[in-house]
């Protein structure tokens, strides 16, 4: 206690401050400490979230260069400010098939989540390939918006990659394929154990249900 008295009478003599002012002063130091650390800690706290945000961030970047998506560098300023997002990464990202892309890559496209892109991948699929753009509206969610932005991000390329063995399938594995239903597949098979094996998509046309426009809709998806 008798040091503390000197040390407050020496703030009198050296700085000036009363008896009570330097006993304030004392008060107040231990308050300056606490906000100073509570600002340093607001700052780490920060930084961490930025540097969560930057692993993702790379995250995705390697999954694009991944799938064939090469960065392209700009002849203009690094500094330069561009007009919107949307145009930066456009411009930054060289364009892939869309017969290549995946649930990662299509999230790359303003307006499609993770799970619009997983609903495209298992139609894509399930379908056995796209032969047309237009094919990209029947995903339930897809807009003709959407659609059309999706050609600013990829390629389209017209792949089949599974396609149906017509004369050799029976009626469950048929009814499998989106564009055939259980009572077509069964008409498709009943035809074909009466007249013999398909020898191209026309041969459907026989079948007096069948629509020119659905057979050539499903012609593209046949094996014969």
């Amino acid at each position: 206690m008798r040091k503390l008295h000197r040390f407050f009478y020496k703030l009198k003599q050296e700085v000036g401050l009363s008896y009570q002012e330097s006993r304030g002063f004392m008060v107040l130091i231990p308050v300056l400490f606490l906000l100073l650390m509570g600002q340093l800690w607001v700052k780490s706290n920060a930084s961490q979230k930025s540097s969560i945000s930057s692993v993702q961030l790379d995250y995705l970047i390697d999954s694009l260069n991944k799938a064939g998506f090469q960065p392209i560098t700009s002849p203009l300023p690094f500094n330069e400010v561009r007009d919107t997002t949307r145009s930066k990464s456009k411009s930054a990202l060289q364009k892939i098939p869309f017969s290549q892309s995946d649930s990662v890559t299509l999230q790359i496209v303003p307006g499609i989540g993770p799970a619009l892109a997983s609903r495209i991948i298992k139609y894509r699929e399930s379908i056995g390939g796209f032969f047309a753009p237009s094919q990209l509206l029947e995903v339930y969610g897809i807009s003709a918006e959407v659609e059309q932005r999706m050609w600013e991000y990829f390629v389209f390329d017209a792949v089949i990659s599974k396609r149906l063995r017509i004369n050799e399938l029976e009626t469950a594995d048929l009814a499998k394929h989106p564009y055939i239903g259980y009572g077509e597949a069964k008409v498709i098979v009943a035809y074909r154990q009466q007249h013999g094996p398909y020898l191209k998509a026309e041969d459907l046309l026989h079948i007096k249900i069948f629509t020119e426009e659905w057979v050539k809709k499903i012609a593209p998806y046949l094996e014969f």
